[in-house]
């Protein structure tokens, strides 16, 4: 019994085909630049990657070719048992605080949302129409913002006049929901409480952070789209609103360009010239000044925001770090517990050295917070997700 997750972004689609009761990968894939004349292909299966380059000209072909390698290379999804393909799909709004099975009606509210998602969720309707139109059985969509529907108004309101507010859906809403209720989940079962005051990190090119209490997010740092909060990539994450205005007034630049500019070409990449994390240290650690400078306003945002929600919450249990960047840099994880010292945490160097594929601790005994190493996994909570709608 199998089920397919498919993530569909603007020009690709990463897929994998997951037993949700094992939480095996049974196959993982790639396709990237379709449209773009040549797109390449990788399909892992059995530990064996196959990569390919063909043309590709958009997600309906991409999809056909995946299904294709499924049939040639494997493994055939009638024989792997495939009950349904869960759908990733970032903006759900107030109409969605649980996965749901894809109907007509919820196909049009995902892409009614896509103001809200401009970057996200039409890639992800895209992905969704081409998947239902190949693959005859249920589909479901799992929403990244599901998850933070239980913020309290006092977080998820701006302090924007309330009618245009309300008109326009302007709120926080969160991202990386999925991700976020996986991992603070996987904390309270490894730490075996449940009244847990504690705050997760999401650290990869796209970044963020959640307060989470007794298993309930109260806040979270993206809001009413992925922009806001942590520095991260390529994205500005939290900056005056006015520095907008400026731009269009003082430098000329248009919506579209100071969109892209805050977006794409800032984060990492506009302060140290490369959005990858391993090259700015590299960089940092050669004497690129500016490289050092992108790190330390990188970690001063994750502590300024640690230091919020643990007021928020009144106290702080727990602090997990996860994604690509959380789990595997252990030089960023040094200095941000550094930075804490003086409220009592401390690290144990040799266990955040490891590099592994299992949730660790990676603070003292002694340490007034337990911090952890928590690997998330959206697929298999995904997988699973779909399978309980299904199976109601």
């Amino acid at each position: 019994m199998t089920v397919l997750v498919i993530n569909s972004g603007s020009s690709s689609i990463k897929y994998q085909l997951v037993d949700p009761e094992s939480g095996e990968a049974l196959a993982v894939g790639l396709v990237e630049q379709i449209g773009e004349g040549s797109s390449h292909i990788k399909h892992t299966y059995r530990g064996e990657k196959h990569e390919f380059d063909e043309p590709l000209a958009d997600h309906g072909e991409g999809l056909r070719y995946v299904l294709n390698l499924f049939d040639t290379i494997g493994p055939k999804l009638s024989e792997a048992g495939i009950k349904a393909v869960g759908h990733r799909v970032v903006q759900g709004g107030n109409h969605f605080d649980s996965p749901v099975l894809i109907t007509p009606e919820v196909r049009d509210l995902v892409e009614e949302l896509s103001p809200l998602a401009p970057l996200h969720n039409p890639a992800n309707l895209r992905g969704i129409d081409v998947a239902r139109d190949l693959l005859d059985v249920p589909h479901v969509a799992v929403f990244d913002t599901a998850f933070f529907q239980t913020l309290p108004e006092e977080a998820a309101r701006y302090a924007l006049n309330r009618e245009v507010a309300d008109k326009y859906g302007i709120r926080r809403y969160g991202a990386h929901g999925t991700s976020h209720q996986f991992v603070s989940e996987s904390v309270t079962e490894y730490v075996g409480r449940t009244d847990l005051k504690q705050i997760v990190l999401h650290l990869g090119n796209g970044a963020s952070v959640s307060a989470v209490v007794n298993g309930k997010a109260v806040d979270t740092s993206m809001g009413l789209t992925p922009l806001e909060g942590l520095v991260m990539g390529t994205r500005t994450g939290d900056i005056d609103p006015a520095a907008i205005f400026h731009l269009r007034r003082v430098g000329g630049m248009n919506v579209d360009e100071i969109d892209n500019l805050f977006n794409k070409q800032s984060g990492l990449k506009g302060l140290a010239g490369e959005n990858d994390m391993r090259a700015v240290w590299a960089l940092a650690e050669g004497g690129d000044a500016h490289a050092r400078e992108g790190l330390d306003i990188y970690v001063h945002r994750i502590v300024k925001y640690i230091g919020s929600y643990a007021a928020v919450m009144g106290g702080l249990d727990v602090i997990a770090f996860t994604a690509g960047i959380g789990e595997n840099d252990d030089l960023l994880r040094t200095e941000v517990v550094e930075r804490l010292k003086g409220f009592g945490l401390t690290l144990d160097e040799s266990q955040n050295a490891i590099r592994g594929d299992e949730i660790r601790q990676i603070s003292t005994d002694e340490s007034s917070v337990q911090v952890l190493v928590v690997p998330t996994n959206e697929e298999l909570a995904i997988a699973r997700a779909a399978m309980e709608i299904i199976n109601k």
